[in-house]
């Protein structure tokens, strides 16, 4: 049986460079959060806290799952959108 990092080592991304599908809209909103749920959530890790307390973004890798979209909606700190087409995950089963 097949842990899960190595099917998802399986899956590609296609980096649409300049414009990522998720950004954050103030980065100094999310120093004045005590938890960081997305650092925590994010099942591909695309959320970093960083030691002075702000959190940076790389959407590169990320699984399109919409986690961080549910966890922060109540702030409406992040800017989420699909990807334009043929860019994003590239799921591969097998």
């Amino acid at each position: 049986m097949s842990k899960i990092e190595e099917k998802l080592f399986q899956d590609r991304y296609r980096v649409d460079s300049g414009r990522p599908h998720i950004r954050i809209k103030d980065p100094d909103h999310c120093t004045e959060l005590s938890e960081k749920q997305c650092t925590v959530c994010c099942p591909a890790g695309c959320y970093t806290r960083e030691t002075n307390g702000k959190v940076t973004l790389v959407t590169d890798g990320c699984l399109e799952c919409g986690t961080c979209r549910i966890i922060c909606q109540d702030s409406g700190n992040l800017e989420w959108e699909w990807p334009r087409g043929g860019f994003g995950i590239l799921f591969k089963f097998g």
